[in-house]
């Protein structure tokens, strides 16, 4: 049994809910009273509330997110009907801006705003106690990370074995882009870093080899971004997996040197360019040197085993379907392995709100609060857009079409017309973007690239059966029994060893003219 109880819906199993680790690893004298509980989105909320009851706790913390928000409310709404005598507390990023009219907030008797590392043990003591704050309400002023006592000796061997590790080096971001949260999380606070190290050499012993960090610019800080690589790169061994977000237009000497010495496949770099227009990039109040981002990325795919996972967003002010499509042009041709196309969210608190009028801004109300339309893109055509974003989820960032992804715009002179002509007909032949077997999605390539772009038929059959056996399958589809096609091992047994999200994205050598 626990007096507190912290619990929040992951989006995933394997995800690992980093907050709560952070709020129990400082709960200090209240730690031993504390039980974290993880859940899945997808899980039925009243087992969760049977769960949480079952502690018999007289407080529950709850972590808000954009993508869990749903369900929390009907958590709280729940939990308050059948005891209502719970304290129950939010926290998190859903809950820190805009709490008027809000439900879950409604619904509970404290909401933290801010980081709540410090503020939620506070808040439980003065609970406990029987001396509640006036307030329902609480800015929790962020804390410097000498306050805090890092979390990462909460990861069990079940979080080791099957979740994500997350680990985070700073906090803040320098920058003030008006659609990201992060613009309002300044300053930057760093961690000691031989606190840091020291805690990632830990986690290292215990048998990690996966880290995500989820520092907003790991390149900001080249001292301590320097000693990161370093560290790692003393500790290198095969299946080591570092994850980091980086500036796209900040990568000097010192730090190329330590990147290039990385095997293939060790790194992932999740880099956002967001938008190549330069006036869209000034009206939300991001500055980018989009000559040195092109220098960068030629580098990194030339010199570098680096995996680059890139984000656009459509839906910006300012941008129109062409000006996208010109930067996502752009963007194909520096060849990242993977292109993230997002559809621009309003979330709560950011600054974006103040082009709602001029732009004619139109959200879902509804989580995650995507763009529904806007001065220079109709509803409908950022439905299409969206559909684009989701068939080039399946198609391109896959993994399951390296060789013939290429084909869709083999010898024209814009791959994003060729993809958007392609996501059209897809809709129309299957009339829905989801639930699409790949066998099925394959055979629809094959359909579109013969029929519609009139490419050889042996061609793109070889490129379609040596992407589909390179993730191991063994069966041919029906559609590809007709044409002389080696045998699985003959094409497996050709395919790099490297870590599988590597080896799905690696291109391999060009067999077609």
């Amino acid at each position: 049994m626990a007096q507190i109880v912290l619990a929040t819906f992951n989006a995933r199993y394997w995800h690992s809910a980093f907050g709560l680790r952070y709020l129990l690893a400082n709960m200090e004298e209240l730690r031993s009273q504390t039980t974290m509980l993880e859940f899945g989105t997808s899980e039925n909320t009243t087992d969760v509330l049977t769960r949480i009851l079952d502690e018999q706790p007289k407080i529950v913390g709850l972590g808000v997110y954009i993508w869990n928000v749903e369900p929390t409310t009907q958590l709280v709404a729940d939990l308050k009907r059948v005891r209502p005598d719970i304290v129950v507390v939010l926290g998190g990023p859903e809950v820190s801006y805009e709490t008027d009219g809000q439900t879950i907030v409604e619904l509970a008797d404290h909401v933290i705003t801010g980081e709540a590392d410090l503020a939620f043990p506070d808040l439980c003591r003065q609970l406990l106690n029987g001396t509640p704050p006036l307030t329902n309400i609480i800015h929790a002023p962020p804390p410097q990370f000498d306050q805090l006592r890092l979390p990462y000796d909460l990861y069990t061997e079940e979080d080791i074995r099957s979740r994500v590790i997350y680990v985070e080096a700073s906090r803040g971001c320098p920058f003030t882009c008006e659609f990201c949260l992060s613009a309002l999380e300044i300053p930057v606070r760093q961690a000691s870093l031989e606190t840091f190290l020291s805690a990632m050499q830990s986690l290292f012993e215990r048998g990690v080899r996966q880290f995500k960090f989820v520092d907003r610019t790991f390149n900001l800080n080249m001292r301590v971004s320097q000693a990161i690589l370093d560290f790692f790169l003393d500790r290198y061994e095969p299946g080591l997996f570092l994850h980091f977000e980086m500036i796209p237009d900040r990568l000097p000497e010192s730090l190329r040197e330590r990147i290039a010495q990385f095997p293939p496949g060790v790194l992932q770099f999740e880099i956002g360019v967001q938008t190549f227009n330069e006036a869209v990039g000034n009206l939300i109040s991001r500055q980018q040197d989009n000559a040195k981002l092109a220098e960068n990325f030629r580098f990194l795919h030339e010199h570098t085993g680096v995996h680059i996972h890139a984000d656009l967003i459509v839906g910006l002010p300012g941008e129109t379907v062409e000006s996208f499509g010109a930067g996502f042009d752009r963007l194909v041709q520096l060849e990242p392995q993977e292109i993230q196309v997002g559809i621009l969210k309003r979330l709560r608190g950011t600054p974006i709100i103040r082009h709602d009028n001029e732009w004619q801004m139109v959200y879902s109300a509804a989580s995650p609060y995507e763009i529904l339309s806007n001065r220079l893109i109709d509803f409908s055509a950022m439905h299409r857009l969206r559909r684009f974003a989701r068939f080039w989820d399946l198609i391109a960032n896959s993994g399951n079409f390296v060789e013939s992804r290429d084909l869709i715009w083999h010898a024209a002179s814009s791959p994003f017309e060729c993809f958007f002509a392609l996501s059209d007909w897809l809709f129309e032949q299957e009339r829905r973007a989801h639930g699409i077997p790949l066998v099925k999605l394959s055979e629809r390539l094959f359909e579109f690239l013969t029929d519609v772009r009139a490419l050889n038929a042996e061609m793109v059959a070889g490129s379609l059966w040596r992407d589909y056996v390179r993730g191991g399958r063994r069966d041919r589809p029906a559609f590809l029994k007709p044409f002389g096609l080696p045998q699985p091992d003959e094409v497996i047994d050709s395919v790099s060893l490297a870590p599988r999200r590597q080896t799905l994205h690696a291109k391999p050598e060009a067999t077609h003219q």
